[in-house]
């Protein structure tokens, strides 16, 4: 359980701060970079959530769940050192990529074949999910950044990388089953 009875702490005043094993680095590393971007992420869903309800809304709940899980994952380096941990750390399962999927797949058959891109917008919703996507994309590749200089757990990566898929698709459905998406002309303005 959690208690944060104290807010703020003082300890970052000079620019570093603490990962989930204790070691302090500088705010601006790539690690601090890649889960404060996942926490970006878990904002912009809560501003989807206040247009989504039923399914999506469910979903986007857990998500928002799955992402608190993620940061816990990204902030804690050194995954060869888990088992010395007072306690284990928590580190995303591919169960959690494989619900996402099996979403996904879910959601899309109910959608026609792209014949084209689509602009992010239509509904509010949809506008919301597009954002989600994008800021999701960008929490990747930090990971995946990061993947290359430090150990990253691969289930952490394959989650963020179906996470944008799913938040396209379902911004597809909250355009009406893609009948009111957005389709890009290609040259429209020349």
């Amino acid at each position: 359980m959690v208690v944060l009875n104290k807010i703020y702490t003082r300890s970052g005043d000079g620019g570093d701060t603490a990962l989930g094993n204790g070691e302090r680095v500088a705010k601006h590393s790539l690690r601090v970079d890649a889960y404060g971007s996942v926490d970006e992420t878990n904002a912009t869903v809560g501003l989807a959530r206040l247009h989504a309800q039923g399914d999506v809304g469910d979903a986007l709940a857990r998500i928002q769940n799955d992402l608190f899980d993620l940061g816990a994952d990204l902030c804690r380096p050194d995954m060869a050192r888990d088992a010395e941990a007072e306690y284990a750390p928590l580190r995303m399962a591919d169960a959690q990529v494989d619900r996402l999927e099996a979403e996904i797949d879910a959601m899309n058959e109910t959608l026609a074949p792209l014949r084209s891109f689509i602009l992010p917008g239509g509904s509010a919703l949809a506008a919301h999910l597009h954002l989600c996507r994008t800021v999701s994309r960008r929490a990747e590749r930090l990971a995946v950044e990061l993947a290359t200089e430090e150990d990253v757990n691969a289930a952490a990566l394959k989650y963020l990388n179906r996470l944008s898929d799913w938040f396209f698709v379902a911004a597809r459905i909250a355009n009406d089953d893609g009948r009111s998406d957005i389709l890009w002309i290609p040259g429209a303005n020349r």
